[in-house]
């Protein structure tokens, strides 16, 4: 929607293809977040980066794979993006907030510790009218009734039901307000990804920008020079000629649902625990690669632990619980293997290469005690209520009364296990975690409990034990097609691919292995879809030859 309604904007006629029977795919799932340092949110907010620094810290953390000249694109031209989106429509314009605190996931490399990471405001979905009703569905992240919308910063402040005070009377209050109107009112607000893609949604419909839902791309037309000239489709049912007078851009999302192509890449995922959008396969990627397009960081993913909650498979990704004080992660041998609060993509990542050394880390498992079941929102549950059945039929969760019992519970060794709940308890006593560093970093604590001496230290010795199963999903897949500073997809030469462009999780990531801050798969998906729509707007003002019309087949 953002190459849209940019191609929009410079007098060209854009159109949106869709393969789901829904439109927002993983975006409209997600939390929504865009990591755009120096927005026009940010600058409101007086935090204005020095560029320079902002692609140093890019540089640490993804140079290894990633070039500084596409890295410094993407600093350069991420704020003139949201300064372009907010002059687009009134349903833009100041549309996006900051998080105070929500830190960048790295800040001893550079990264800003009170974040750079914005969201867009929440918006009644009712808007759009019978769109709503294909909006692609958001990830329910807690059970909360009807109308009880949350924000990031709300979730945050949810969390304090752990401790009490003003901060939780404050939050409880909001959420029955909203239930309240939301019954009298009939508002439909939405949050996070769902306020995001509602918002561009809303804008691009007043620029008359269609989208062309359940019609799948089969694959990209090009003429006798190489050039692309458009995609074969296919629309009710029925093959579909699409022809592309300037350019295509592909913005089809990674390839997290395609099992085949992840155990080929990916060693170590055998199942699909993704929480990206179902109708991600890959296509895009395949569709490029038959055009001779080189591809890059195929074997990595925007990590996430996740809980399988039911036997049917449904997912609960796992953030804020990793943070809490009054737990630690083991592997397969009883032994912490990470610093538990560390970024979703470092634990995945760490989390895979040590189930590749013969040890199992799939899955590995939460430990908690009886105080920090009474005391924490865990997987949404409310705290100190039993243990949803679901968990227990899938056999992801389980409850003894001894450390011993509940090893054998999990097939992990008993001794092994006290141990390491008797070290982990003595790092507590001291306040530091020796270990692996636990809470030294700003991102560590985002989400800890500061009625804690260290917020992301607690003892685990009350019982009953609690267990649950962890193991390696993510938002989607990182790797795909290799793309230049102007999204353009190039070949293994660096040539491009005449009239070909890609953004988002179909091309390989700006962030090479690494993730940035919160909102790191949108702001760079974003800003590159800006880029290929004023690339091809540009490449549009000089003389256009071979035109391929739209038609029916």
């Amino acid at each position: 929607m953002v190459s849209a309604l940019t191609a929009r904007s410079e007098g060209l006629s854009p159109l949106i293809i869709e393969k789901s029977r829904f439109w927002g795919g993983s975006s409209a799932r997600s939390g929504g977040g865009a990591w755009v340092p120096n927005s026009p949110a940010l600058l409101r907010e007086g935090q204005r980066d020095d560029p320079e620094k902002i692609v140093d810290y890019l540089m640490a953390i993804a140079g290894d794979r990633v070039s500084r000249e596409r890295i410094g694109r993407y600093v350069e031209e991420a704020p003139k993006m949201m300064e372009f989106l907010e002059a687009q429509s009134p349903y833009l314009a100041d549309g996006f907030f900051w998080i105070k605190g929500y830190s960048d996931y790295e800040p001893d490399k550079g990264g800003n510790p009170l974040g750079r990471g914005v969201w867009a405001r929440p918006i009644d979905r009712k808007l759009l009218g019978e769109e709503m009703a294909t909006l692609h569905p958001g990830v329910r992240r807690m059970q909360l009734p009807l109308g009880a919308w949350i924000t990031s910063i709300d979730l945050h402040d949810l969390l304090a039901v752990r401790w009490g005070g003003l901060r939780h009377k404050k939050i409880l209050l909001k959420l029955a307000w909203r239930v309240l109107r939301a019954r009298v009112l009939g508002e439909r607000i939405g949050a996070s990804g769902q306020a995001l893609a509602t918002r561009l949604r809303l804008a691009a419909r007043e620029r008359d920008i269609e989208i062309w839902r359940e019609t799948p791309m089969k694959s990209l037309i090009t003429d006798e020079e190489g050039r692309v000239r458009g995609v074969e489709a296919e629309r009710d049912g029925r093959p579909f000629t699409i022809g592309a007078r300037r350019g295509v851009i592909l913005a089809s999302g990674g390839f997290e649902h395609n099992l085949e192509m992840r155990t080929r890449f990916q060693p170590g995922i055998t199942e699909d625990w993704s929480l990206g959008a179902a109708t991600n396969v890959g296509d895009g990627i395949l569709a490029g690669e038959a055009l001779g397009a080189a591809t890059e960081l195929m074997e990595d993913a925007w990590w996430q632990p996740v809980m399988p909650s039911a036997a049917d498979g449904s997912l609960i990704g796992l953030v804020a619980e990793r943070q809490y004080p009054g737990q630690f992660i083991v592997n397969g041998a009883g032994r912490r293997f990470v610093n538990e609060a560390t970024p979703y993509i470092h634990f995945c990542q760490t989390l895979l290469a040590g189930h590749a050394t013969g040890v199992s880390h799939i899955p590995c498992w939460m430990i908690i005690d009886s105080t920090a079941w009474k005391r924490n929102i865990i997987g949404g549950h409310v705290p100190g209520t039993r243990m949803p059945k679901p968990w227990r039929e899938a056999g992801v969760a389980f409850s003894a009364p001894t450390l011993g019992e509940l090893a054998e519970l999990i097939g992990v060794p008993a001794d092994a296990l006290r141990d390491t709940a008797a070290r982990y308890n003595n790092l507590v006593d001291k306040g530091v975690d020796e270990d692996f560093h636990r809470g030294e970093s700003a991102y560590d604590r985002y989400y800890g409990d500061p009625s804690y001496p260290n917020r992301n230290l607690g003892h685990v010795e009350m019982p009953p034990f609690y267990a649950f199963a962890i193991r390696p999903g993510d938002l989607g897949t990182k790797g795909g097609l290799l793309t230049d500073e102007d999204a353009r997809v190039i070949r293994a030469d660096g040539s491009p691919i005449p009239g070909l462009y890609a953004t988002g999780n179909v091309s390989a990531s700006v962030m090479g292995t690494k993730y940035a801050g919160p909102g790191a798969t949108l702001g760079p998906a974003m800003t590159f879809g800006y880029l290929a729509a004023r690339h091809i707007a540009a490449a549009a003002r000089e003389p256009a030859e071979s035109l391929l019309p739209p038609s029916a087949v």
